[in-house]
């Protein structure tokens, strides 16, 4: 069974982006657009990881990944900010909330699969 990528991301092109990546791999990608359909998607598919984009609508990521990491059922699910959310103190900011890396906006998409890779492996 091929493990499950939940990607919460607001914005279309980045959506794009991220899926024809994961088109290339084994992974299965489920998406979610806003913050509050993150959490609820999360808990509902319970995914072997969860990439998370921080400024997004309804609630930004930094309160989704606290609700996930807060449900007993879901804390193990390791989180990646990907944010272009990129100053001094943000990637600080986004492990306090509870994720569990980090990658910054733009990416390379060779360094998005090689952390997804990390955390799957």
């Amino acid at each position: 069974m091929s493990k499950r990528i939940l990607m919460v991301e607001d914005t279309e092109d980045n959506r794009q982006i991220i899926r024809d990546l994961m088109g290339t791999t084994e992974y299965e990608l489920i998406e979610a657009a806003d913050g509050a359909a993150g959490v609820v998607a999360a808990a509902a598919v319970k995914p072997d990881l969860i990439l998370m984009d921080i400024q997004l609508p309804v609630i930004d990521g930094y309160e989704a990944a606290r609700r996930i990491k807060a449900n007993p059922e879901l804390r193990h699910i390791p989180i990646i900010a990907v944010t272009s959310y990129a100053l001094s103190g943000d990637e600080a900011k986004a492990l306090a909330a509870g994720c569990d890396g980090y990658l910054a906006k733009p990416f390379s998409p060779r360094e998005l699969l090689a952390k997804v890779r990390g955390f799957l492996a």
